[in-house]
C-alpha cells in the first residue's frame, strides 16, 4: 500500500480519520525501529483506523556544531517503509508549514527534568522537541501516539506534557528494536565505521551486565555497567558522556541502595563523531 502524501495542516484536515486515529512521528530516515511503531499503531486503529507518519526533521531540537544539515533526508525511502507497515498517510510539511512565523517565541518548556542527562549535554533540545510534539499533536488530532522506548528521556517528558497541559491523547511506548549485534537502531548508525561500531556495542554490553545486577540493587547495576563503559573507554576509544539509572517517572537520579520501583539504566557515549544512547527498562522489588 503507498500512503497519501499531505504537506499541509488543511490537506490533513481536509481526510477522514476513519474510526480511530493514530500517529508516529520520525524525522524520516525510517529503518526497523520506526516500521515497529507503524506496526504497533496499525495493530491498535485495526483496519477501520487510520496511522499518520509525521516526517519532519524540526530545525528546533539540534543544537550549534550538531548534524542538522547532513541529517539524512530520504522520503521515497520513508514512504515505501511506512506503507509496507500498514501507513495510510505520510505527513510531510514544510518547515515554514510547522512554523509559520519563523522560529516561535512561545514554547514548551521541559523544565528541571529536561534539564539532566541529554538535557544537560544537549542544551534546549527538548525544549525544542516538546514544541514540536505539541504542534504535531494539534495538527493531527490523534487518539494516540506512539513513541519508542530507545529515547526514553523523551518518552517520559512527552507523557509529562500530556499529562501536564492535558492533551486528550494516549502516548503508547513500544520496546526498542536492535540490530542482530546488539546495537539499539538510530538513523545515525549508517555513520559509524566498522572500528566505531564495534566500540558502540559497550552500550548494550552495559545495560545487558546492568540489568543482570538488579537483583543486588541499584548500586550493584551502576557498578556492572560502569565497568563495562570503562574498559571500553580505555580499550576501544569510546568517549562516555553518562551513565546513569534514574526513576522512569521523573528521571530522578536513583542515590538510595533500598530504592524500589521503576527505573531507567541510560548511557551515552561518542563513537568517533556520532553520538549514542541507549537504555534498558528496569525494576527493583517484586516483580510485576
Amino acid at each position: 500500500m503507498t500512503p497519501r502524501v499531505v504537506g499541509t495542516a488543511a490537506e490533513l484536515r481536509s481526510l477522514p480519520r476513519g474510526r480511530a486515529r493514530a500517529v508516529v512521528m520520525t524525522m524520516g530516515a525510517l529503518h526497523e525501529g520506526h516500521a515497529a511503531l507503524v506496526r504497533a499503531a496499525r495493530e491498535r486503529v485495526g483496519p477501520e483506523g487510520q496511522v499518520v507518519v509525521t516526517v519532519f526533521v524540526n530545525p528546533l531540537q539540534f543544537g550549534a556544531g550538531e548534524d542538522l544539515d547532513r541529517y539524512p533526508r530520504t522520503l521515497d525511502a520513508d514512504l515505501e517503509v511506512a506503507g509496507k507497515e500498514g501507513a495510510d498517510v505520510v505527513f510531510a510539511p514544510s518547515v515554514a508549514e510547522v512554523y509559520p512565523g519563523g522560529e516561535p517565541q512561545v514554547r514548551i518548556s521541559a523544565g528541571p527534568m529536561g534539564a539532566v542527562l541529554e538535557g544537560a549535554f544537549r542544551p534546549g533540545h527538548f525544549d525544542g522537541m516538546l514544541t514540536v510534539v505539541a504542534k504535531l499533536l494539534h495538527l493531527t488530532a490523534p487518539d494516540a501516539a506512539f513513541f519508542g522506548q530507545k529515547d526514553a528521556q523523551q518518552l517520559a517528558l512527552v507523557r509529562r506534557m500530556v499529562r501536564d497541559l492535558n492533551f486528550p491523547v494516549e502516548i503508547v511506548a513500544v520496546p526498542t528494536v536492535r540490530e542482530e549485534d546488539g546495537l539499539a537502531l538510530s538513523s545515525r548508525n549508517r555513520y559509524l565505521s566498522e572500528g566505531e561500531r564495534a566500540s558502540g556495542l559497550a552500550l548494550s554490553r552495559a545495560l545487558r551486565a546492568g540489568e543482570q545486577a538488579v537483583p543486588r540493587g541499584p548500586a550493584a547495576v551502576l557498578a556492572a555497567a560502569r565497568q563495562v563503559l570503562e574498559s571500553a573507554a580505555g580499550h576501544d576509544g569510546l568517549d562516555v558522556d553518562y551513565v546513569a539509572l534514574v526513576d522512569r517517572e521523573g528521571f530522578a537520579e536513583i542515590t538510595d541502595d533500598a530504592w524500589r520501583g521503576a527505573a531507567v539504566l541510560a548511557v551515552a557515549a561518542r563513537a568517533g563523531a556520532t553520538r549514542l544512547i541507549d537504555n534498558v527498562p528496569l525494576h527493583f522489588g517484586e516483580a510485576r
